[in-house]
């Protein structure tokens, strides 16, 4: 997998790193870095950086392995874990990893099917975040809500037609479900929640991002001010 950008590369774990791709005309701003934690690297013309990514690869391409997803027994201690219902926007995903990470949340659940999974753009628009958030992949989200549920979770999903989230009093484990973009929480995964909470609408338009929705709410229900 193909990453790229000074942000991206100065906050990737090294052990994931194969190898890195160096404009020649840059070599002094990236080499002592690699040869200290001994990564290998290549110096290539800047037209060869571009054809392997975006032009605003700041002269830098790095080749990594494949994400590693968790195990859903890797959250059970958490006191807030997000769940997204078969999100398919890259850049939410992205988003919402590096929102995770700035509040202090660990895991992020995605089903297998039909929804995004962690790539070079969720990895881009995370900037980094994605090395301190695990990503858990599960078959089935109903399934891995029982189980959650087992562990003493408190399931929250989000949808317009919810109690105001600010009303709310949460347990003291929590899941919080997005919906997908378009179709929000599907009707199997609502009827899984234990409460349903929306974010009050003043405006003429019903709905937010889910990225930002889902910002909103990680907030509010960490209670950070």
């Amino acid at each position: 997998m193909l990453v790229w950008g000074k942000n991206v590369f100065n906050e990737i774990d090294t052990t994931k790193i194969r190898k890195v791709y160096i404009d020649k005309n840059k070599e002094r701003e990236f080499i002592p870095y690699l040869k200290e934690h001994k990564l290998r690297y290549d110096l290539v013309d800047k037209r060869v950086l571009d054809d392997m990514s975006a032009k605003n690869n700041q002269g830098i391409v790095v080749d990594i392995y494949d994400y590693e997803y968790k195990e859903l027994e890797s959250c059970y201690n958490d006191d807030l874990v997000l769940m997204l219902d078969h999100l398919e926007d890259p850049h939410n995903f992205g988003a919402i990893i590096r929102t995770c990470e700035c509040a202090g949340v660990k895991h992020i659940i995605i089903p297998k099917d039909r929804s995004v999974r962690v790539n070079e753009t969720v990895i881009k628009v995370s900037t980094g975040a994605i090395s301190y958030v695990d990503v858990i992949m599960v078959s089935n989200l109903s399934n891995a809500i029982d189980k959650l549920k087992n562990n003493g979770f408190f399931v929250y999903g989000a949808d317009m037609d919810g109690k105001n989230y600010t009303d709310v009093d949460y347990a003291d484990k929590k899941v919080l479900i997005i919906g997908n973009e378009g179709k929000g929480i599907s009707n199997i995964v609502s009827d899984n929640c234990d409460e349903i909470i929306s974010i009050p609408m003043e405006g003429k338009i019903n709905s937010l991002n889910a990225s930002v929705s889902a910002g909103i709410l990680i907030y509010g229900i960490k209670g950070v001010k």
